[in-house]
């Protein structure tokens, strides 16, 4: 692959250099950094690779919440000096790669250079990738609606499920309406008719598009159970890497679920026989394993009551604040989750 045309604007880094360097000698003690990504700046390859590797070993060093907010820009700087190397060079997969892992690992100063780099970087991949035109049409499925067994899959559900309460579900739900009968009142809800325009509905079920528009992007996944398995990690993959794995028949596998990169802060109304963890990064996470319930050790789940719902396609779920919640994906599925918080409460 030979070198690519032009290189990679960072006006940002370019500004802010000077402050970064400063600061992570003062405040991180990082003047070996400081030496080392001079050194890149002036074209040294070693020389920023290995201001990256002393940025990541920073902010592996402790909790997330320990590492100082300079090395994250640290990182972030380095992250570009690497990327422009290997743009140079003509590597536009290793350039991706550095700078989803700036983007995800990296502080929020130099974003707009990384942004603009991406940009281009894919604008390239794609003009590369010419020959395969992909359109809406979902010739090539990512699920199908086939592959479903409902007898199966209903064998899968929890304890009790869909014998208690269920959640209501609405068609044609006016804002007015979800605001009076639903939100005000804290009860949730399944909206059935709202997402039929989305483009998302049939692009996001066609491999080909996902691969072409976010295959070699890097992104963070969960790989386990859930967090509070003792086999749960995270890792760095990319996209059609986690593309396969969902789509891989092989059942004993153990689930990846694509992960964004949110950092909690959030105080949770408790319920005492939900069991919450006594850890304060867990409290909002119950000891229960609703898939296998132990109700000597917990004897209040008995009495627990709660309500369900099977999401279908196209719908979406509305629940309250400070809810409680256990979500199962019955069948491999992409979804996506919107948070939001009254403004007055912070």
């Amino acid at each position: 692959m030979g070198p690519t045309n032009g290189g990679i604007a960072t006006p940002a880094l370019d500004q802010e250099t000077p402050g970064i360097l400063q600061r992570v000698s003062e405040e991180g003690g990082g003047y070996t950094f400081a030496r080392m990504a001079a050194a890149a700046r002036d074209g040294d390859a070693r020389a920023a690779e290995a201001a990256r590797e002393m940025a990541w070993e920073q902010l592996h060093c402790g909790p997330w919440h320990s590492v100082l907010p300079i090395w994250r820009d640290a990182y972030s700087m380095a992250c570009l000096h690497v990327a422009k190397h290997h743009f140079a060079t003509g590597d536009l997969s290793e350039t991706l790669k550095v700078l989803d892992l700036g983007l995800i690992m990296g502080g929020s100063l130099l974003k707009v250079d990384f942004e603009c780099a991406v940009d281009k970087v894919m604008t390239l991949l794609q003009l590369r990738d010419n020959s395969n035109n992909v359109d809406d049409q979902e010739t090539n499925l990512l699920f199908s609606s086939l592959d479903f067994n409902q007898a199966q899959v209903l064998q899968f559900l929890p304890t009790k499920s869909l014998s208690s309460k269920l959640i209501a579900r609405r068609s044609g739900l006016s804002l007015e309406g979800f605001l009076c009968d639903y939100y005000l009142s804290g009860l949730p809800v399944i909206i059935s008719d709202t997402m039929s325009h989305w483009p998302a509905r049939a692009r996001w079920n066609n491999l080909e598009y996902l691969k072409k528009v976010a295959g070699g992007r890097t992104v963070p996944v969960e790989v386990g159970k859930n967090y509070l398995c003792s086999e749960w990690k995270q890792e760095l993959i990319t996209f059609s890497q986690f593309l396969e794995r969902i789509q891989s028949a092989n059942t004993s596998a153990v689930p990846t679920y694509l992960a964004q990169h949110p950092l909690f802060d959030q105080a949770s109304s408790l319920s005492e026989e939900l069991y919450p963890h006594p850890e304060t990064m867990l409290q909002n996470s119950s000891q229960v394993d609703l898939d296998d319930i132990d109700d000597t050790a917990f004897p209040n789940v008995r009495d627990l009551e709660f309500m369900d719902c099977i999401l279908d396609e196209g719908e979406m779920l509305y629940i309250p604040p400070k809810w409680w919640h256990y979500v199962r994906s019955l069948t491999p599925s992409l979804s996506v989750s919107f948070w939001w918080s009254n403004s007055e409460e912070g």
